[in-house]
């Protein structure tokens, strides 16, 4: 296959697509071919938009439909939309907030996962990719809602991977360290410094790092692996 070509003729929905990780990882996808939709909560300049709450699943099956109803396929779902919630101790975290951060983070990639899966049983082929995070590996200290949203995530990726082995979907999931995106702006600096001090690298990770890897999960060449969980940390990961 040409470079710039794996994903030609292939739809592509990614959440959180309006910057970030989402962002460089649908401009990517889209130079190599992919047809992008971008699902958030606010609008992007790249691909088609839809303005879509993951935390809502009667929005998110609206979606989905809406791509099957204007493209006739779903190829490939990055599901990178997520929130970190307050930074503080989990006897004083606010109930309100560990709520939001549940809805929006694993009730949402349950929503987009229930919902791209009958469209890419439907064509035999599909890729899955989950934002996780080490965090749902180890747990950090006075992030304990991030944390177990994440743990959700990879149980939930883990669970759906092998429901679909035997099709021609895949569902893997990333768990990156610390990569420097606007996502920074919710967390206190004395987090920020936590967060880089456990990564033996000594930096955090570029965004066109996390999105090269992204990418082959989300290609044709990413076949022999469901279920599982991709290391991207600099070295901080243990297992």
């Amino acid at each position: 296959m040409k470079e710039g070509s794996r994903f030609v003729g292939q739809v592509a929905v990614v959440t959180g697509g309006a910057s970030g990780i989402g962002r460089q990882v649908a401009e990517r996808l889209a130079t190599e071919g992919a047809k992008i939709v971008v699902w958030d909560r606010q609008t992007a300049d790249i691909g088609e938009t839809r303005l879509v709450d993951i935390a809502d699943a009667a929005d998110v099956a609206r979606a989905a439909d809406e791509v099957m109803t204007r493209h006739g396929r779903l190829d490939i779902l990055v599901a990178s939309a997520g929130i970190t919630g307050p930074n503080t101790t989990t006897w004083d975290y606010p109930v309100a907030d560990w709520t939001s951060v549940i809805q929006v983070n694993l009730l949402g990639m349950f929503h987009c996962c229930r919902a791209v899966v009958p469209p890419m049983l439907k064509g035999n082929y599909g890729r899955i990719v989950a934002l996780a995070s080490v965090a749902g590996k180890e747990g950090n200290p006075n992030a304990s809602a991030y944390s177990a949203s994440k743990a959700g995530v990879i149980g939930l990726i883990k669970s759906l991977g092998k429901e679909l082995a035997t099709t021609g979907i895949t569902a893997n999931c990333l768990a990156p360290a610390a990569v420097r995106t606007p996502i920074f702006a919710q967390m206190k600096q004395q987090h920020i410094d936590y967060m880089l001090s456990k990564i033996p690298m000594g930096r955090f990770g570029e965004l066109d790092e996390i999105a090269a890897m992204i990418c082959w999960m989300a290609s044709q060449e990413c076949s022999f692996t469901t279920g599982a969980v991709f290391d991207a940390t600099g070295g901080r990961a243990t297992y």
